[in-house]
């Protein structure tokens, strides 16, 4: 299941989020090639979070899936979740980072 965790310290109302949640639930199964029921995003605003220096608007998201990941989703990942938080929360993509995370799937059998 993908799971995408951001982090702002721009506060979010309950429309923007909705607004969020939506845009980057479809952006992740697109990209990843997953179906939205398997998609999960979590939106934390107001946390405290200091960027080169400055409290200005950023972001800071984890992207962890099993499979699906690599350099060129990656990049259109990072680009399209960059855009999404730019246009909902005026946060300039310079201001964002995620980090991906490619899971194995270890099978142990304990009898």
């Amino acid at each position: 299941m993908p799971t995408l965790n951001l982090f702002t310290n721009v506060p979010v109302d309950a429309v923007v989020a909705s607004d969020i949640l939506r845009d980057a639930t479809k952006a992740v199964a697109k990209i990843i090639g997953k179906p939205e029921s398997y998609v999960m995003i979590l939106l934390n605003g107001q946390v405290p979070i200091a960027f080169g220096g400055t409290e200005e608007p950023a972001a800071y998201g984890e992207l962890i899936s099993i499979g699906g990941l690599g350099p060129s989703v990656n990049g259109n990942l990072s680009s399209t979740i960059a855009e999404i938080l730019e246009t909902k929360l005026s946060i300039d993509s310079s201001r964002f980072y995620i980090k991906f995370y490619d899971v194995q799937v270890f099978f142990c059998l304990v009898l």
